[in-house]
């Protein structure tokens, strides 16, 4: 009897889910993109927003909750009912960079999240006022040591993706001492980087490539191993003599820990009809992105390198001698 017991239980929660899984969700659901609008996670999710509404048969609502380079947004997610009706875009630099950077983060990355899917990844750009007396690496590297005292990088705020890379770029170069202007998000801080405020920044290619393609900032190194194909003339850090430099991006949707499977399993299936879908893998490629293989796209694949890359990342950080309160 208790075998029965347990067997017809079984078909009731199973039944449940099913039935949770066709109903869900009855009203609009929040994407939160915990930077400021116009930066690159902001302009990638907005690209999966459409097609992702079609399938869920409700609107998908971008929400940016900028400050503190993400935190503020992740740690409203994390806190957040786990009904699948809020979850968020998680790119690197919040989702696994952080661990190692900060001495007290507000949110754990393995324990107060669970995966909905991988996007795509991106590598940095590292890009310079356009008046900046340099034209490559190697010439960066050697102005860079000779105005430590000056030098000004910017980014979307104190622990984001582009500020990490920056820091990881002056401790393989040996800058120890330039200032850091920190913005709500890489849009400000472009703004700005136009404007010569500050010297350079590792931005993402999404946000990057215009300001490259205008003429408004001059790109000295992809901050990866290999070429990006949007800018097949611009040599990577690792051909400029940085031959260990490898920091890709990349982006992710990640939900509140609790939140019910079949919920995630929605949210997947959505994700994948729009990075399936043309017009918006298309947009994607346009801005340098590299959509990830269907076989990178489940939650527990996403689960699985969120912990990889924060054991990947922990070293090098811990290294660079940089830590955040």
């Amino acid at each position: 009897m208790p075998a029965i017991r347990f067997f017809v239980a079984a078909l009731a929660v199973a039944a449940a889910t099913q039935a949770l899984a066709q109903d869900w969700p009855t009203r609009p659901v929040t994407m939160v993109v915990p930077y400021a609008a116009g930066g690159p996670a902001d302009i990638v999710g907005r690209m999966v927003v459409p097609r992702m509404s079609d399938v869920l048969g409700q609107q998908v609502v971008v929400e940016n909750v900028g400050g503190a380079g993400g935190i503020t947004g992740a740690s409203r997610v994390a806190r957040a009912t786990p009904d699948g009706y809020q979850f968020m875009m998680g790119p690197a630099g919040l989702m696994t960079q952080n661990e190692a950077l900060y001495k007290h983060l507000p949110y754990d990355a393995v324990k107060d999240f669970t995966g909905i899917g991988m996007i795509a990844t991106a590598p940095p750009i590292l890009i310079v006022r356009k008046d900046l007396p340099v034209d490559n690496l190697q010439e960066f590297i050697a102005y860079a040591k000779a105005h430590q005292g000056t030098l000004k990088f910017g980014s979307a705020g104190a622990g984001s993706g582009p500020h990490v890379t920056c820091l990881l770029l002056n401790s393989a170069i040996g800058i120890t001492a330039a200032t850091h202007i920190p913005y709500r998000g890489s849009a400000q801080a472009e703004q700005d980087l136009v404007a010569g405020r500050f010297d350079y920044m590792c931005d993402f290619i999404s946000t990057a490539l215009p300001q490259i393609r205008g003429n408004t900032v001059k790109p000295i190194a992809t901050l990866t191993r290999e070429r990006t194909p949007v800018l097949p003339d611009l040599a990577s850090a690792a051909e400029q003599g940085l031959k260990d430099f490898d920091t890709p991006g990349w982006y992710s949707l990640v939900a509140p820990a609790a939140t019910p499977r079949a919920v995630i399993a929605r949210l997947n299936q959505a994700l994948g009809a729009a990075l399936d879908d043309a017009p918006a893998r298309d947009r994607l490629q346009q801005l340098g992105n590299t959509v990830v293989p269907k076989a990178e796209r489940s939650p527990e694949w996403l689960n699985r390198f969120i912990r990889s890359e924060i054991a990947k990342w922990g070293p090098p950080i811990k290294a660079s001698g940089t830590s955040l309160d």
